[in-house]
């Protein structure tokens, strides 16, 4: 994609604004959702703004984590038409990058989370701006890779989008190696940069207090409480939690609770009633605040088919609360010895783990919390990200002189 000119950054009135001192305009495209992708472009974006660059974030509704001063939010509108069977989103996103860089705004980059459409909505807007094009760099996180842009519909699309695109990222070492393969992209062009957690708003609670959690149960807390959050996608395996629940409390009378939605909640709600779950599994939706109760918990509960990272995972690490999982993608880089994973689709096997984990949850959980604030840190990753920005807009220089 063509270098992009140099032009003076706008306020969104059009009058002339110049970043802080080496700053960057940088406009982030992003799912909203509770998944991965959305947590981590709001957390970044965040993170940029509070360094002094000049952060607009493009989505089709306000990213759930994105509730701070300094980072300004566009809605992508998509149109519906009785001629459409789907909206199309991405062409919407790729016009409101058109028309991001032609009011002025003088974005240096594009950060583009999830390569499924984002990558080819970058591509179709550079290819329209022309010599007025910014960086576009991609951020792959998972399913945009390993089913979505694998997928023989779009892959050939995909993969030629990601080919053209300034730069490229990936949270772990597993999902480069699996966009290399799968796209045909030699891996030392994918930049891998691990996924981060706020420290602060993801921290132990002073302590423990099991009231919360009780309350949300009839029968009050008599034994471990367990955790879990996602976005209820197929991937997730949300209904095995069901099953894992119920072979802890063949030894434990454990509880788990639940947070939030997607296309198999009904199906998670479904297997609960089956094996008579019904009292010791809460559903509670979707809820930004579950930090407040995450760090009450005893355990995690991760039986995702394959994770590129584990953002859930790494929360609930900072909030001192031991996980365990399915050993897949890039979860055993993240958790480490300080929690317990089995082979992938093994129920029995991780209620065992985790009832055997009970007696050390406290344990755990401080090891876990030690890893996520020496390996997993903001401040390091957002650094990390400034640094990659700034050799890719460097690179582009270079090669358009």
């Amino acid at each position: 994609m063509t270098r992009a000119p140099t032009i003076d950054l706008r306020t969104p009135s059009g009058s002339a604004a110049r970043p802080p001192s080496g700053g960057l305009a940088i406009a982030v495209a992003c799912y909203p959702g509770l998944g991965g992708s959305g947590v981590i472009a709001s957390e970044l974006a965040r993170g940029l703004a509070a360094k002094g660059h000049r952060v607009v974030v493009l989505a089709t509704a306000m990213p759930e984590r994105l509730r701070v001063n300094g980072v300004r939010f566009e809605a992508i509108d998509v149109p519906t038409s009785p001629v459409f069977d789907h909206a199309p989103y991405g062409l919407a996103v790729a016009n409101k990058l058109v028309e991001l860089v032609r009011r002025g705004d003088g974005i240096d980059l594009v950060h583009l989370h999830y390569a499924v459409p984002h990558a080819s909505s970058a591509l179709l807007a550079a290819t329209v701006l022309g010599a007025a094009a910014p960086a576009m760099i991609v951020t792959l996180h998972g399913t945009d890779v390993t089913q979505l842009g694998s997928h023989p519909s779009i892959h050939a699309v995909t993969a030629y989008a990601l080919a053209t695109c300034d730069g490229l990222t990936s949270p772990s070492r597993f999902l480069r190696d699996e966009a290399a393969e799968r796209f045909d992209i030699a891996a030392d062009r994918i930049a891998v940069i691990s996924n981060f957690v706020d420290l602060a708003r993801f921290s132990p609670p002073p302590a423990r207090d099991r009231s919360q959690l009780a309350a949300l149960f009839p029968a009050g807390p008599d034994g471990p409480m367990l955790f879990h959050v996602s976005n209820f996608r197929p991937i997730k395996r949300t209904p095995e939690l069901a099953d894992i629940l119920a072979g802890v409390r063949t030894a434990l009378p454990a509880k788990m609770i639940l947070v939030g939605d997607g296309p198999d909640h009904a199906a998670a709600i479904a297997r609960a009633g089956e094996l008579g779950l019904t009292d010791h599994m809460r559903f509670l939706g979707r809820r930004d605040d579950f930090e407040s109760l995450l760090g009450h918990a005893d355990g995690f509960v991760l039986p995702s088919d394959c994770e590129s990272f584990g953002v859930a995972a790494l929360e609930a690490m900072a909030c001192g609360v031991p996980v365990f999982g399915y050993d897949v993608g890039g979860v055993p880089d993240v958790v480490g010895d300080t929690g317990a994973l089995v082979p992938r689709g093994d129920t029995a096997g991780l209620a065992h783990a985790i009832t055997a984990g009970m007696p050390r949850s406290a344990e755990l959980g401080r090891a876990a919390r030690l890893r996520a604030e020496s390996r997993f840190g903001s401040e390091r990753v957002v650094a990390a990200y400034e640094d990659y920005f700034r050799r890719v807009l460097a690179s582009r220089t270079k090669e358009g002189s």
